[in-house]
């Protein structure tokens, strides 16, 4: 008996934490979460190769064009991606998942086939994966974020009978207009994502800079929401030096 007492301070200090925990995760929002990819927003050119020889691979070779942008349509607020010449995609959505605390990704293939893949973000990858229903094959979708301008990504599957993944195919993508080397801040905030602004917009004669046409449109709806949280936010950053 106590034993059972001696314990019971431990086991209410323990039930909050794991409930403050668990609230952290459901009070990030969407937009909060997904800027973590801030640097994908742009537009990027992708070179494609599949699993093989060396030969296989030259004849497999392609090239692509990749654009990611913000995306608003009241609450729901996601990544949309575009990808022109796709071998593999063609176009997709990338979401959080507040309850789970992952990443959905939902593409479309050239063929006009879909498919959803959700995982998480950790340091600088993201890992998501799907099983088909009909064949139980795990399905998955690798991005590797090597640099503010350069990433890859990689698709591979595992069998039912296997114990491992076998890949497909990767893409290295590069972003375009940008040297790999150059100053990774030397672009304006975007006064909507915090991402990197690169297009100039205007508000009662001041000028402020957002990071893509979803960023543009989301801040021409509600200027004096952005414009407040923004001029809140650099307040906050000069009282905290």
């Amino acid at each position: 008996m106590n034993r059972f007492r001696a314990g019971l301070p431990l086991l209410v200090l323990l039930v909050p934490l794991a409930a403050l925990a668990a609230d952290d995760t459901k009070r990030k929002s969407p937009k909060e979460a997904l800027k973590a990819f801030n640097d994908l927003v742009g537009s990027w050119r992708g070179t494609g190769e599949p699993e093989g020889t060396r030969a296989e691979k030259l004849e497999g070779f392609w090239t692509e064009s990749i654009d990611w942008a913000w995306q608003f349509k009241g609450d729901d607020v996601c990544l949309r991606l575009a990808i022109d010449k796709g071998k593999h995609l063609s176009k997709g959505e990338l979401r959080y998942v507040p309850g789970k605390d992952v990443f959905r990704l939902t593409v479309v293939s050239p063929d006009n086939q879909t498919r959803t893949f959700e995982g998480p973000l950790s340091g600088k990858r993201l890992l998501l994966d799907r099983e088909d229903p009909k064949t139980h094959e795990v399905q998955r979708l690798v991005f590797s974020f090597l640099h503010f301008n350069r990433y890859l990504y990689r698709y591979e599957v595992k069998r039912p009978d296997r114990t491992t993944f076998a890949k497909i195919y990767q893409v290295g993508a590069t972003k375009k207009g940008i040297p790999f080397a150059g100053p990774g801040d030397a672009s304006p905030e975007c006064i909507v994502s915090g991402g990197k602004g690169t297009i100039a917009v205007s508000y009662k004669g001041k000028t402020y800079y957002v990071c893509c046409s979803g960023c543009r449109d989301e801040f021409k709806d509600n200027p004096e929401k952005y414009i407040k949280e923004y001029e809140e936010k650099k307040a906050k950053e000069k009282a905290d030096k």
